[in-house]
């Protein structure tokens, strides 16, 4: 691990443990469809053109990785994560490229193993993938699938994507498509196994699950304190040893921004994340959110890291020491959140964030 600790190559190794004075940052983002000056939303291709340009900047600037999740709804623009990953392969040059997540349980594992594979090799071996059942149902009505069915969808096709994954004939036989008796599916990937992490809500169950796959895990912790979840990184420790899985990495994902000051970056992004958090609490049954909640969620305890380049640092360094994390994903679009904002913060986490991490962590 000879890397710079907080922006690391991909040639650091995608999904090893990197030790108690490291962690790798990465950016997540979903696409978020903003708004044009006369209030409409803007269209999707200009939010995935401009998506393009972040996942540039975020490589010039030396972070680790750069995902997107699919979505299937107006207001998120990425819906085929693979064929952007593979756009954002032919522009950067070290960036690790992946999804978060993937909807395993709407999609044909064979075929998210096909496309990852054929981006890990556009791509020069940068592509890895994130699995998940997806906190978002607007895929199964799309697709064909029934919602009564969502944990088997999820549980056989993983099982049957991990068979794949081996690269090996695969002989697989569930209730949710027909059985495969011996078959390969191609293209292989060059001298490796695709980089295969699982998104996990929250669960003790999903944590085991991917325990037993030995694949390495990603907490979304988008509430709450990022230090609750603390026993489940530990179960999640002991489970792979059960298993007898050599360690693989454990990560985060938390929203968040970036700017000079903790006030500019709060009146900054505050009613982005207030109208993003409204609109999606209410087709799931939430109270209307306040700016006591935002501030409560921007202290050193909080789930939410925003402020100046130090104080995120210093939030980032805190989950470090109380998970014991690996890597840090910062989801840094919010809603209608503008462009340039979002390159700004992006920026300041490559030249700031991660060089007063580094300093922090060798303290």
């Amino acid at each position: 691990m000879s890397e710079s600790p907080a922006a690391s190559s991909p040639q650091a190794g995608p999904t090893e443990p990197v030790g108690p004075s490291t962690i790798l940052l990465g950016l997540n983002t979903f696409g978020d469809v903003g708004t044009r000056p006369d209030g409409s939303m803007a269209p999707h291709a200009q939010v995935l053109r401009q998506l393009l340009e972040q996942a540039e900047l975020a490589d010039a600037v030396g972070l680790h990785a750069f995902a997107v999740g699919e979505h299937h709804r107006r207001d998120f623009a990425v819906s085929a994560p693979e064929v952007f990953l593979a756009a954002a392969a032919a522009r950067t040059k070290q960036i690790r490229l992946g999804s978060a997540v993937t909807v395993l349980s709407s999609d044909d594992p064979i075929r998210v193993f096909q496309r990852f594979s054929t981006l890990d090799a556009l791509s020069n071996g940068r592509a890895e993938v994130m699995l998940g059942r997806g906190s978002f149902i607007e895929s199964f009505p799309l697709f064909g699938f029934d919602l009564a069915d969502y944990e088997m969808l999820f549980e056989e096709k993983l099982e049957l994507f991990h068979k794949v994954r081996a690269q090996k004939p695969v002989h697989w036989e569930g209730r949710t498509r027909p059985a495969l008796n011996g078959l390969t599916v191609y293209p292989h990937l060059e001298g490796h196994l695709l980089p295969t992490w699982i998104g996990v809500g929250g669960t003790p169950e999903s944590v085991l699950r991917c325990a037993e796959y030995g694949y390495p895990i990603i907490f979304a912790i988008i509430g709450g304190q990022p230090r609750s979840f603390a026993p489940l990184a530990n179960l999640y420790r002991e489970a792979m040893a059960k298993y007898g899985h050599s360690m693989q990495q454990i990560a985060t994902h938390s929203p968040g921004h970036v700017a000079e000051t903790d006030e500019e970056a709060r009146e900054e992004y505050f009613p982005h994340w207030l109208e993003l958090r409204n609109r999606i609490g209410a087709e799931r049954g939430w109270g209307p959110a306040s700016r006591a909640e935002f501030d409560a969620m921007c202290m050193p305890e909080g789930a939410l890291y925003v402020g100046s380049p130090d104080t995120v640092a210093q939030k980032i360094v805190r989950l470090k020491h109380n998970l014991g994390v690996d890597r840090f994903d910062l989801k840094y679009s919010s809603g209608s959140l503008p462009h340039p904002a979002m390159m700004r913060s992006i920026e300041l986490l490559g030249t700031a964030v991660a060089p007063r991490v580094n300093e922090l962590l060798k303290e």
